[in-house]
């Protein structure tokens, strides 16, 4: 008697002992290296109650600590935004001479270690540096103090929203551009009317990206701080202090400060999936 083939479905289905065995395993390593450190944040910045963990918050230290990871983010992000947007558009759009060297420029921080990054800064403007001197004499002063820090985060996050928008744009191609610029719309009009709708969701997922990173940077910005309380000290580098100074409950209660922004940042990042893959499957229909 024939026997009826398998469909292809059925051609590519694991057995199911190996599909069980492949979805708890990773599962169990999603619990014990994401999910068990998160609740242990959370447990040892509540250990001693609420009264403990707001009070830690609201210290003057802490809350310089967190109102300069705000204010460098502010700074950081739209810079990105605005180099992100112009370059994806430029290589996306256009041929020209270096395109590829510029590919290789944007993506250079996912490469080069953040405490690196830091130290190109300290060498051109630290005092014993390339500009250093010179800046001293003018009056500016860019290491230790809030401009290195701006300056190192701009670094290492400016990849985020361009490598988001590069291969959208390349896909979409220029056909919708140049019908709009044929029918009279200038240049500003085809971006906002045209592109931009295009681009939103994955520019709002880039967005999202690099303002985690830049809340969250420590190692450029480690060296470019110098640690100096309530002056140059981000969360993460607050943190490092309390910890080392054996105040574990203010530590992570900072810590989860930061735990709560990559959790928020999780969640929009899902939405913003789903609502790109539903507009995908909405254009196929």
């Amino acid at each position: 008697m024939a026997t009826r083939p398998r469909s292809a479905v059925d051609a590519r289905t694991e057995p199911s002992p190996v599909r069980w065995l492949l979805i708890t395993v990773a599962l169990l390593f999603v619990a014990i290296f994401i999910v068990l450190p998160l609740v242990s944040v959370f447990t040892e910045a509540l250990r001693q109650g609420f009264g403990a963990y707001f009070g830690a918050l609201a210290d003057a230290d802490a809350r310089a600590a967190i109102g300069l990871t705000l204010t460098v983010a502010a700074i950081a992000v739209p810079l990105n935004l605005v180099f992100g947007v112009v370059a994806a558009w430029a290589i996306a759009k256009f041929d020209f001479r270096g395109k590829s060297l510029l590919i290789t420029f944007i993506d250079l921080p996912f490469s080069v270690s953040p405490v690196i990054s830091g130290l190109i800064y300290v060498l051109l403007f630290g005092l014993q540096g390339w500009l250093g001197p010179f800046l001293s004499e003018q009056g500016f002063k860019i290491i230790f103090a809030v401009p290195g820090i701006v300056l190192a985060t701009i670094f290492v996050t400016f990849p985020f929203v361009a490598r988001e928008l590069i291969p959208l744009m390349q896909e979409q191609g220029t056909d919708e551009e140049e019908a709009a610029l044929v029918l009279g719309a200038s240049g500003w009009q085809t971006f906002r009317r045209v592109t931009l709708p295009n681009i939103r969701w994955g520019l709002l997922y880039g967005v999202l990206l690099c303002n985690a990173r830049a809340m969250g940077e420590f190692g450029a910005v480690s060296v470019v701080s110098g640690h100096i309380r309530g002056l140059t000290n981000t969360m993460p580098l607050h943190v490092e202090i309390l910890y080392n100074e054996y105040n574990f409950v203010a530590s992570f209660a900072v810590a989860s400060l930061l735990a709560l922004l990559a959790l928020v940042t999780l969640a929009a990042k899902s939405g913003i999936e789903w609502k790109i893959g539903r507009g995908l499957t909405g254009r196929g229909h």
